[in-house]
């Protein structure tokens, strides 16, 4: 497993491991019978992308940067791909689309602006940064999460307390279905800056102290994370309650997110945020 951004590593365990995921049979090749490893061979792969075994197994070596569009569109349609590795596979493989050597981003600070609009939203909200740090949340998320305002600055980052902070996993009912979404978003961002040290620092610190990460990010999922998908919430004062994550996209210069969770109209949650927004936010420990 690789815990750093060597795009050509990344290239080829990312490869290999979306080529171990398809079943013969899933794609209509005939399979004799015990196979040695999982998956389909690279043979295999490269006859239903239409390209020679030298030119597939060249690029599963990490060697991209000559292939063209088309030939990365087809391995992509034959790995069936979602749209989001798609795009990862297309990083990875063709970094001069993107400046790989230009400076790390500064650390980024929300617009004041953008603090009053989650001040005004009636959901648990916030704000994080492509780093998966922290921004800026509204009261209604304190209560819900933990007042994120008692961590030190650093680790007031989705990644690190999904991993590292047994309390803020007990606020979910599935918290392993959330930690492998944060890990597909994780790796999807590294992707889109493998420049950023600091990413690349937090990458190797979930590595060093969570087992988890480890055999997570070895499974290189690539993912916007739990978009639209309803989520089960555990509160110490309201129970178990569903909510939908909905992130989404800042205007603006440096990428940041607005993450919300909404309940469904008349349901039980609705009443449950009720309940919550009453009441004083709760520390995180």
């Amino acid at each position: 497993m690789t815990s750093g951004l060597d795009r050509r590593t990344e290239l080829r365990e990312f490869l290999r491991s979306r080529r171990a995921r398809l079943r013969p049979e899933d794609v209509g090749v005939p399979s004799h019978g015990r196979r040695r490893v999982p998956g389909l061979r690279r043979e295999e792969l490269a006859q239903l992308a239409g390209v020679s075994y030298a030119y597939y197994a060249r690029l599963e070596q990490g060697y991209g940067d000559t292939m063209s569009a088309d030939v990365l569109e087809a391995v992509a349609r034959a790995l069936r791909l979602t749209d989001e590795e798609r795009d990862h596979l297309i990083r990875l493989a063709q970094p001069e689309r993107q400046s790989t050597t230009r400076a790390a981003p500064p650390p980024q600070r929300l617009r004041l602006s953008v603090q009053h609009l989650l001040d005004t939203l009636g959901v648990p909200a916030y704000v994080v940064s492509r780093r998966m740090d922290i921004l800026g949340w509204n009261r209604l998320a304190a209560a819900l999460f933990g007042d994120w305002a008692q961590l030190p600055p650093e680790e007031r980052n989705v990644a690190r307390l999904a991993f590292l902070s047994p309390e803020a996993r007990d606020r979910f009912a599935d918290p392993e279905r959330v930690a492998l979404s944060v890990a597909g978003a994780l790796r999807m961002n590294a992707g889109k800056s493998p420049a950023d040290a600091h990413l690349s620092s937090l990458i190797q610190e979930l590595s060093q102290k969570s087992e988890e990460f480890r055999r997570l990010w070895a499974r290189h999922e690539v993912s916007c994370g739990t978009v639209g998908e309803s989520v089960r919430l555990r509160h110490p004062l309201v129970g178990e309650f569903d909510l939908v994550h909905e992130p989404m996209a800042l205007p603006g210069g440096a990428p940041m997110r607005l993450v919300t969770y909404h309940a469904e109209p008349g349901s039980r949650s609705e009443e449950a945020l009720r309940m919550l927004a009453s009441w004083e936010m709760e520390p995180l420990r």
